[in-house]
């Protein structure tokens, strides 16, 4: 890891992984582009090919690199290649922006307590995929009242339950659909992502 900074210094520097269309990997750059994080985005990583956020980081010359792991190839063995292509551009922080793998302690170990985590969902409630999709059938089972978006830390194997660093509320309305409920909550999650990565970044825990 690098040194500390402050807002004073240099930038910290980001490596974003990604699978999908990256609007929270947008809602970053646009807050380094800004000026709200005193961060530099270094390095866009992607499992899927057709990932459309490697198009958002080649839109502002962010290196945008495809890792697909070879269906042949051990887990453990694919994460420690990820972890070493991520070290290569020696990141403060790693943040995982719709991340569809789970990573092993393989690559965890390489960047301990400095690896962050999006979900969109509040912490103990739908782990996994489709968090949304599961909430929004909760609430029409009578179940719940509204979902949520935390950001944590990913310190080990767990899926979506490492310590919390920020978590939000959203309510689910009577006349909501699926895709208007999806819409709320990814809305919130682009300015709960910014606010706490700007939050780490002024503690200077890097």
């Amino acid at each position: 890891m690098n040194q500390p900074t402050t807002n004073n210094q240099q930038p910290a520097t980001i490596v974003v992984l990604i699978s999908g269309n990256g609007s929270n990997l947008q809602a970053i750059l646009e807050a380094c582009a800004s000026g709200e994080l005193n961060a530099q985005v270094v390095a866009v990583i992607s499992n899927k090919r057709d990932a459309f956020g490697l198009e958002r980081a080649r839109r502002v010359n962010v290196p945008a690199i495809v890792k697909p792991k070879l269906k042949a190839q051990e887990r453990r063995e694919y994460d420690a290649e990820l972890a070493d292509l991520v070290a290569s551009y020696q990141p403060d922080w790693v943040v995982l922006a719709g991340w569809m793998r789970v990573l092993s302690a393989a690559f965890l170990d390489r960047f301990p307590q400095h690896v962050v985590n999006l979900h969109p969902a509040l912490p103990g409630t739908f782990p996994g995929i489709h968090a949304i999709e599961r909430a929004y059938e909760a609430y029409q089972a009578g179940e719940m009242t509204h979902t949520g978006v935390m950001v944590h830390l990913v310190p080990d194997e767990g899926v979506d339950d490492g310590p919390v660093l920020a978590q939000e509320i959203v309510p689910i309305k009577a006349d909501d659909t699926l895709e208007s409920l999806e819409a709320r909550v990814h809305a919130i999650e682009h300015r709960v992502l910014a606010a706490t990565l700007k939050t780490l970044l002024q503690k200077g825990e890097r």
